[in-house]
Protein backbone atom coordinates (compact mmCIF):
# COMPACT_ATOMS: atom_id res chain seq x y z
CA UNK A 1 0.00 0.00 0.00
CA UNK A 2 2.78 2.68 0.84
CA UNK A 3 5.04 0.94 -1.85
CA UNK A 4 8.88 0.16 -0.23
CA UNK A 5 7.50 1.57 3.16
CA UNK A 6 6.83 -1.27 5.59
CA UNK A 7 3.45 0.22 7.44
CA UNK A 8 3.78 -0.86 11.37
CA UNK A 9 0.99 -1.04 13.42
CA UNK A 10 0.62 -0.98 17.40
CA UNK A 11 -2.43 -1.95 19.02
CA UNK A 12 -3.27 -0.35 22.06
CA UNK A 13 -6.22 -0.57 24.42
CA UNK A 14 -8.45 -3.08 26.83
CA UNK A 15 -11.15 -6.13 25.98
CA UNK A 16 -12.96 -3.90 23.28
CA UNK A 17 -9.49 -3.91 21.42
CA UNK A 18 -8.38 -7.30 23.12
CA UNK A 19 -11.56 -9.65 21.39
CA UNK A 20 -12.00 -11.70 24.67
CA UNK A 21 -13.42 -15.42 24.02
CA UNK A 22 -13.34 -15.07 20.17
CA UNK A 23 -11.34 -17.72 19.07
CA UNK A 24 -8.34 -18.52 17.94
CA UNK A 25 -6.94 -16.81 21.10
CA UNK A 26 -3.61 -15.49 20.88
CA UNK A 27 -3.62 -15.16 24.77
CA UNK A 28 -5.30 -15.53 27.37
CA UNK A 29 -5.01 -14.28 29.84
CA UNK A 30 -4.77 -10.88 27.89
CA UNK A 31 -8.02 -12.44 26.48
CA UNK A 32 -6.75 -11.11 23.44
CA UNK A 33 -7.70 -12.89 20.17
CA UNK A 34 -5.91 -13.25 16.94
CA UNK A 35 -9.14 -12.39 14.66
CA UNK A 36 -9.83 -8.70 16.81
CA UNK A 37 -10.04 -6.14 14.64
CA UNK A 38 -6.29 -5.14 14.85
CA UNK A 39 -5.27 -8.37 13.68
CA UNK A 40 -8.04 -8.09 11.26
CA UNK A 41 -6.86 -4.93 9.89
CA UNK A 42 -2.62 -6.10 10.05
CA UNK A 43 -3.67 -9.04 7.51
CA UNK A 44 -5.76 -7.00 4.87
CA UNK A 45 -2.90 -4.12 5.32
CA UNK A 46 -0.15 -6.84 4.91
CA UNK A 47 1.33 -4.95 7.94
CA UNK A 48 3.32 -5.81 10.97
CA UNK A 49 1.37 -5.91 13.80
CA UNK A 50 2.85 -5.30 17.84
CA UNK A 51 -0.73 -5.91 19.81
CA UNK A 52 -0.59 -4.91 23.36
CA UNK A 53 -4.46 -5.16 24.17
CA UNK A 54 -5.14 -6.53 27.51
CA UNK A 55 -8.88 -7.01 28.67
CA UNK A 56 -9.55 -5.01 31.84
CA UNK A 57 -6.57 -2.49 31.34
CA UNK A 58 -7.54 1.32 32.31
CA UNK A 59 -5.82 3.77 30.37
CA UNK A 60 -3.12 3.76 33.62
CA UNK A 61 -2.32 0.11 32.75
CA UNK A 62 -1.74 1.91 28.94
CA UNK A 63 0.39 4.88 30.19
CA UNK A 64 2.69 3.90 33.38
CA UNK A 65 0.83 1.39 35.45
CA UNK A 66 1.69 -2.74 34.97
CA UNK A 67 -1.31 -4.83 34.63
CA UNK A 68 -1.43 -8.64 36.48
CA UNK A 69 -3.66 -11.07 35.26
CA UNK A 70 -3.24 -14.49 37.06
CA UNK A 71 0.25 -15.42 36.54
CA UNK A 72 0.64 -13.09 33.71
CA UNK A 73 2.69 -9.06 34.67
CA UNK A 74 1.71 -6.84 31.38
CA UNK A 75 4.51 -4.25 31.71
CA UNK A 76 2.44 -0.89 30.87
CA UNK A 77 1.14 -1.27 27.08
CA UNK A 78 3.46 2.30 25.76
CA UNK A 79 6.46 0.17 27.04
CA UNK A 80 6.10 -1.35 23.70
CA UNK A 81 5.45 1.43 21.59
CA UNK A 82 8.30 1.66 18.72
CA UNK A 83 9.54 4.80 17.33
CA UNK A 84 8.96 3.82 13.91
CA UNK A 85 5.29 3.02 14.47
CA UNK A 86 3.40 4.15 11.61
CA UNK A 87 -0.53 3.28 12.86
CA UNK A 88 -1.26 3.06 16.16
CA UNK A 89 -4.97 2.05 17.33
CA UNK A 90 -6.68 2.65 20.59
CA UNK A 91 -9.91 1.44 22.47
CA UNK A 92 -9.44 2.32 26.23
CA UNK A 93 -10.97 4.48 28.82
CA UNK A 94 -14.51 2.09 29.34
CA UNK A 95 -12.83 0.18 32.83
CA UNK A 96 -11.54 3.81 33.70
CA UNK A 97 -15.46 4.75 34.33
CA UNK A 98 -15.86 1.26 35.09
CA UNK A 99 -19.01 1.50 31.79
CA UNK A 100 -19.21 -2.29 31.29
CA UNK A 101 -18.92 -2.96 34.93
CA UNK A 102 -21.45 -1.34 35.96
CA UNK A 103 -23.92 -2.62 33.48
CA UNK A 104 -22.98 -5.76 34.46
CA UNK A 105 -23.21 -5.19 37.70
CA UNK A 106 -26.96 -4.21 37.16
CA UNK A 107 -27.64 -7.15 35.08
CA UNK A 108 -26.45 -9.37 38.04
CA UNK A 109 -28.50 -7.50 40.45
CA UNK A 110 -31.55 -8.68 37.71
CA UNK A 111 -30.35 -12.10 36.88
CA UNK A 112 -28.91 -13.66 40.78
CA UNK A 113 -30.22 -13.53 44.10
CA UNK A 114 -29.21 -10.59 46.29
CA UNK A 115 -26.91 -13.26 48.33
CA UNK A 116 -25.02 -14.14 45.69
CA UNK A 117 -21.34 -13.02 46.04
CA UNK A 118 -21.34 -11.20 42.75
CA UNK A 119 -24.27 -9.15 43.76
CA UNK A 120 -22.72 -8.29 47.27
CA UNK A 121 -19.24 -7.27 45.71
CA UNK A 122 -20.97 -4.88 43.13
CA UNK A 123 -22.48 -2.96 46.10
CA UNK A 124 -18.82 -1.82 47.42
CA UNK A 125 -16.98 -0.33 44.22
CA UNK A 126 -15.39 2.64 44.29
CA UNK A 127 -17.03 5.14 42.43
CA UNK A 128 -15.74 5.68 38.85
CA UNK A 129 -13.52 8.36 37.32
CA UNK A 130 -15.30 11.18 36.47
CA UNK A 131 -15.60 11.90 32.52
CA UNK A 132 -13.91 15.33 33.17
CA UNK A 133 -10.85 13.23 34.27
CA UNK A 134 -11.28 10.60 31.85
CA UNK A 135 -10.78 13.26 28.75
CA UNK A 136 -7.53 14.27 30.91
CA UNK A 137 -6.11 10.80 31.16
CA UNK A 138 -7.06 10.37 27.41
CA UNK A 139 -5.15 13.45 26.29
CA UNK A 140 -2.09 12.30 28.25
CA UNK A 141 -2.31 8.83 26.76
CA UNK A 142 -2.37 10.61 23.47
CA UNK A 143 0.49 12.97 24.01
CA UNK A 144 3.28 10.35 25.15
CA UNK A 145 2.07 8.19 22.40
CA UNK A 146 2.91 11.47 20.14
CA UNK A 147 6.34 11.49 22.08
CA UNK A 148 7.27 8.19 21.71
CA UNK A 149 6.50 7.58 17.84
CA UNK A 150 6.02 11.27 16.17
CA UNK A 151 5.23 9.87 12.67
CA UNK A 152 3.00 7.35 14.13
CA UNK A 153 -1.15 8.41 13.12
CA UNK A 154 -3.33 7.59 16.33
CA UNK A 155 -6.72 6.12 15.14
CA UNK A 156 -9.30 6.22 18.32
CA UNK A 157 -11.82 3.55 17.59
CA UNK A 158 -14.95 4.11 19.64
CA UNK A 159 -16.58 1.55 21.78
CA UNK A 160 -18.98 -0.34 20.13
CA UNK A 161 -22.65 0.33 21.03
CA UNK A 162 -24.01 -1.82 23.28
CA UNK A 163 -28.01 -0.71 23.16
CA UNK A 164 -28.98 0.20 19.60
CA UNK A 165 -32.27 1.82 17.98
CA UNK A 166 -33.70 -1.55 18.20
CA UNK A 167 -32.91 -2.54 21.52
CA UNK A 168 -36.25 -3.19 23.70
CA UNK A 169 -35.42 -2.69 27.37
CA UNK A 170 -36.79 -6.09 29.80
CA UNK A 171 -37.13 -7.67 26.25
CA UNK A 172 -33.77 -7.93 24.66
CA UNK A 173 -31.99 -7.09 28.00
CA UNK A 174 -32.85 -7.75 31.48
CA UNK A 175 -32.32 -4.06 32.13
CA UNK A 176 -35.19 -1.86 32.68
CA UNK A 177 -35.81 1.60 30.60
CA UNK A 178 -34.63 3.55 32.90
CA UNK A 179 -31.15 1.85 33.06
CA UNK A 180 -31.08 1.05 29.38
CA UNK A 181 -31.35 5.14 29.15
CA UNK A 182 -28.75 5.65 31.91
CA UNK A 183 -25.98 3.59 30.40
CA UNK A 184 -26.85 4.38 26.48
CA UNK A 185 -25.81 8.14 27.76
CA UNK A 186 -22.43 6.85 29.57
CA UNK A 187 -21.65 5.28 26.32
CA UNK A 188 -22.57 8.53 24.10
CA UNK A 189 -20.12 10.75 26.90
CA UNK A 190 -17.30 8.31 26.75
CA UNK A 191 -17.36 8.84 22.61
CA UNK A 192 -18.04 12.92 23.33
CA UNK A 193 -14.78 12.41 25.27
CA UNK A 194 -12.99 10.45 22.42
CA UNK A 195 -14.05 13.59 20.13
CA UNK A 196 -13.49 16.19 22.71
CA UNK A 197 -9.66 14.69 23.51
CA UNK A 198 -8.55 14.32 19.36
CA UNK A 199 -9.96 17.91 18.54
CA UNK A 200 -6.50 19.95 19.57
CA UNK A 201 -4.82 16.71 18.62
CA UNK A 202 -6.26 16.43 14.96
CA UNK A 203 -3.41 16.69 13.08
CA UNK A 204 -1.71 13.13 14.09
CA UNK A 205 -5.05 11.81 15.51
CA UNK A 206 -8.76 10.89 14.01
CA UNK A 207 -11.46 9.52 15.67
CA UNK A 208 -13.32 5.91 13.94
CA UNK A 209 -16.88 6.85 14.95
CA UNK A 210 -17.87 3.30 15.94
CA UNK A 211 -20.32 3.98 18.55
CA UNK A 212 -22.77 5.76 16.45
CA UNK A 213 -21.89 3.54 13.18
CA UNK A 214 -22.92 0.31 15.21
CA UNK A 215 -26.03 1.53 16.96
CA UNK A 216 -28.22 -0.14 14.15
CA UNK A 217 -26.20 -3.33 15.15
CA UNK A 218 -26.95 -3.52 19.00
CA UNK A 219 -28.18 -6.15 20.85
CA UNK A 220 -32.27 -6.90 19.82
CA UNK A 221 -31.17 -5.88 16.18
CA UNK A 222 -31.08 -8.90 13.13
CA UNK A 223 -27.52 -8.87 13.00
CA UNK A 224 -25.98 -7.93 16.41
CA UNK A 225 -22.28 -6.95 16.42
CA UNK A 226 -21.91 -7.49 20.33
CA UNK A 227 -22.96 -10.03 22.66
CA UNK A 228 -25.56 -9.97 25.50
CA UNK A 229 -25.44 -11.43 28.79
CA UNK A 230 -26.80 -14.31 30.24
CA UNK A 231 -26.28 -16.28 33.69
CA UNK A 232 -24.52 -19.03 31.60
CA UNK A 233 -22.16 -16.42 30.10
CA UNK A 234 -21.28 -15.38 34.04
CA UNK A 235 -20.93 -18.74 35.34
CA UNK A 236 -19.03 -19.93 32.53
CA UNK A 237 -17.15 -16.81 32.89
CA UNK A 238 -17.51 -15.04 29.32
CA UNK A 239 -16.80 -11.53 29.26
CA UNK A 240 -20.44 -10.25 28.39
CA UNK A 241 -21.74 -7.03 26.83
CA UNK A 242 -18.58 -7.33 24.52
CA UNK A 243 -17.79 -7.16 20.41
CA UNK A 244 -18.37 -10.12 19.17
CA UNK A 245 -15.96 -11.82 15.99
CA UNK A 246 -18.62 -9.69 13.38
CA UNK A 247 -18.11 -6.38 15.72
CA UNK A 248 -14.32 -6.32 14.95
CA UNK A 249 -14.45 -7.73 12.01
CA UNK A 250 -16.84 -4.03 11.37
CA UNK A 251 -14.16 -2.31 12.87
CA UNK A 252 -11.38 -3.39 10.73
CA UNK A 253 -13.52 -3.05 7.78
CA UNK A 254 -14.20 0.75 9.18
CA UNK A 255 -10.47 1.31 9.81
CA UNK A 256 -9.13 0.11 7.06
CA UNK A 257 -11.28 2.38 4.91
CA UNK A 258 -10.62 5.14 6.49
CA UNK A 259 -6.61 4.16 6.16
CA UNK A 260 -7.08 3.75 2.34
CA UNK A 261 -8.49 7.10 1.70
CA UNK A 262 -6.44 9.05 3.99
CA UNK A 263 -3.35 7.44 1.86
CA UNK A 264 -5.39 8.01 -1.54
CA UNK A 265 -6.07 11.47 -0.45
CA UNK A 266 -2.08 12.13 0.36
CA UNK A 267 -1.15 11.38 -2.91
CA UNK A 268 -2.95 14.64 -4.43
Amino acid sequence: MNGSRRIRITALGSSFAAGPDIRPVEHLNAGRSSRNYAHQLARRLDADLTDLSVSGATLLHVLRDKQTVGDSVFEPQLHGLRSNTTIVTMTCGGNDIDYIGRMIDQTIESLLSPQDPRVVAAAFKPPPLSLEALERRLGEVLDKIHTLAPKAKVYMVQYLSIMGKATRPCLDVVLTAENVHKFDNVALQLAKSYDDAAASRSKWVEVIPVAEFSREHGLGSQHEWVRNCTVDMLDKDIAPYHPNLQGHTAVANMLYERIVATNKASRL
